[in-house]
């Protein structure tokens, strides 16, 4: 098969698909691999490296998809590159239809076998190419939060661990997932005062477990979110519906309420965003101040530290793209419900049910079209 790996085009965005240790895996696997020129230097990874795993470079990414039955990226696809989709193409990336009808429009015209790392579920339901980027952005809207706490920034001025004498800030993380887990770890080792909310009595438990009195655990209504945010310094929205449109916990009505300069992170703003106030922003313009509160609402979050990012997606996303890779995605599919679970558009169809119900279209079961 020829694999394809363009350079992210997205505002600020330096991941890459593949790494050079990725293509060799490729070519050993008997498959040649197509790479844009400077795709990789972003993330510390020179042509030459490319090169020497074995990789064709080339200077023009059109030729790269039309030339290449799969394109393994890190981002969805911008409105630039919708007219070089062609019937056939495996495009293998996060894709986050959910939140961009126009995308999904354009990869339904294009007959696009598009498979979304964010919807792959293993059969124990975990995301596993999901998963590193959680990890990541969890880390990160706590070390994005304090930063946008600083009075330059237009945050009230707050250290979050605080000093002795004065009164840590409090950190409310809404969703105890991947991404609520992983913040709430760096927002304890900061030293503030943390608590966190979800509707799975089990999860709560686990954290209890896992932080002790080092957090307060809280069981998701409402009014339990109204109460926690109201007196909070920094709020971290983690919720996540896999391939689906994010519930908007973070309610317009609660801002007025809110402490002047406080902080929420959105880090759920992919898939739409878990704040009735939300919009999506980038590294280039990443916060804007709505009734007092800071808003960080950043698409990619991940893409701010992309060596790191670009290892830890790649080690997850190699295993799943060689076995599409070796037999096809119709074999890998019929092979493996958890590959058939990432399809999210095949032949003119959308195939995924919380896709489908996020826009109203008719939802097509896979199976159905591969026989």
């Amino acid at each position: 098969m020829k694999i394809g790996c363009v350079k992210e085009i997205k505002n600020n965005e330096f991941r890459v698909g593949l790494t050079p240790d990725n293509v060799k895996a490729y070519i050993a696997a008997g498959h040649h691999v197509y790479i844009e020129k400077s795709a990789g230097i972003g993330s510390g990874f020179a042509d030459s490296e490319y090169v020497e795993a074995g990789a064709s470079v080339l200077d023009n990414a059109a030729d790269i998809w039309n030339m290449v039955d799969m394109m393994v990226k890190v981002k969805e696809p911008l409105e630039s590159e919708y007219p070089l989709f062609h019937d056939g193409l495996i495009l293998y990336t996060y894709l986050h239809l959910a939140a961009d009808k126009e995308q999904m429009d354009a990869l339904l015209k294009g007959k696009v076998k598009a498979v979304a790392y964010e919807t792959l579920q293993e059969t124990d339901r975990s995301l596993p190419l999901l998963a590193p980027m959680s990890q990541i952005a969890g880390r990160l809207s706590i070390q994005e939060g304090a930063k946008y706490l600083e009075k330059k920034f237009g945050g009230a001025g707050i250290l979050l661990a605080g000093v002795p004498g004065t009164p840590k800030a409090n950190v409310v993380i809404l969703g105890g997932g991947t991404v609520g887990m992983n913040a709430c770890k760096i927002a304890v080792g900061m030293g503030a005062n943390v608590t966190i909310l979800d509707v799975n009595l089990r999860r709560l438990e686990q954290l209890d477990n896992m932080f002790g009195a080092h957090v307060q655990t809280l069981y998701s209504t409402d009014s339990n979110v109204e109460r926690a945010v109201k007196d909070a310094d920094l709020v971290i929205g983690s919720v996540l519906i896999p391939g689906g449109s994010t519930p908007k916990l973070f309610k317009a009505k609660y801002l007025p309420e809110m402490k002047d300069g406080a902080v929420f992170v959105d880090v759920a703003i992919d898939q739409g965003g878990c704040g009735e106030t939300s919009h999506v922003t980038t590294h280039d313009d990443p916060v804007y101040i709505k009734d007092g509160v800071v808003h960080y609402c950043v698409g990619n979050m991940p893409g701010a530290v992309p060596r790191t990012s670009t290892i830890a997606l790649t080690n997850a996303t190699l295993r799943y793209g060689l076995q599409i890779a070796e037999k096809g995605l119709e074999e890998a599919c019929r092979n493996s419900e958890v590959i058939s679970s990432g399809v999210n558009t095949y032949g003119g169809k959308l195939t995924n049910k919380n896709v489908a119900a996020a826009h109203g279209y008719d939802y097509t079961e896979l199976c159905s079209l591969i026989g």
